[in-house]
């Protein structure tokens, strides 16, 4: 297809798909005349990717950039394509490592996944900034002093476990290595937001069914 059709396909308007393309975001189409290119299923799945990633996930181009490397590097195995894909996304703020109840965090936060059997998380903990977000986030429930001990901890946990293998299900539905990693990291930025809308619907509904008018 041409970049006309390209863009119409996509949503995404030809100016921003040139932008794209300079920024290497996109890989170039084939050259068919000295100021023309054609583009295929490729660049349509790698433009709703970047979209994904820049639109919704609201990451900078630089960051898009270094997801898109690892989405095209082959050299490394599946696993490892994953990791750095979706460590690219924005995880929130880091730990406050000044702070005292960054230290109980930490703690709490080790011995959950311990609870969890969670091994390879075990051995990344330090370096993985979804485990720094989980610190922040328990530190900042243990200094407002609600509840984050583990037997509270410990139900959202496994809840999570339970979201983690329909989420793999849904990526390895995707035929290509590239196709998986590109899925994993657009259904994360994706996905969240559902998640996060739903919790607060079923919060809302289950509010209803214990302090409603009727109950």
């Amino acid at each position: 297809m041409r970049l006309a059709e390209l863009s119409e396909r996509s949503g995404v308007s030809t100016a921003t798909i040139k932008y794209y393309l300079r920024e290497r975001l996109l890989p170039p189409g084939r050259r068919v005349t000295a100021t023309q290119a054609e583009y295929d299923e490729e660049h349509l799945r790698r433009l709703r990717l970047v979209r994904a990633l820049i639109q919704v996930g609201r990451i900078p181009v630089s960051t898009a950039r270094d997801v898109v490397a690892a989405v095209e590097d082959d050299s490394r195995d599946q696993l490892s394509r994953l990791g750095i894909a979706v460590e690219a996304l924005p995880h929130g703020p880091e730990p406050d490592e000044s702070a005292p109840s960054t230290a109980v965090a930490r703690r709490t936060a080790t011995e959950l996944l311990r609870r969890l059997d969670w091994h390879f998380n075990l051995e990344i903990a330090d370096s993985s900034p979804a485990f720094g977000m989980l610190v922040t986030a328990i530190a900042a429930l243990h200094r407002l002093d609600y509840a984050c001990d583990l037997p509270h901890l410990l139900p959202y946990a496994r809840q999570a476990a339970q979201l983690a293998v329909v989420d793999l299900d849904l990526v390895e539905e995707f035929g290509t290595p590239a196709e998986q990693v590109e899925a994993a990291v657009a259904l994360t930025v994706l996905y969240e937001p559902v998640l996060l809308s739903l919790r607060r619907l079923a919060e809302a509904e289950e509010s209803n069914r214990r302090f409603g008018s009727d109950s």
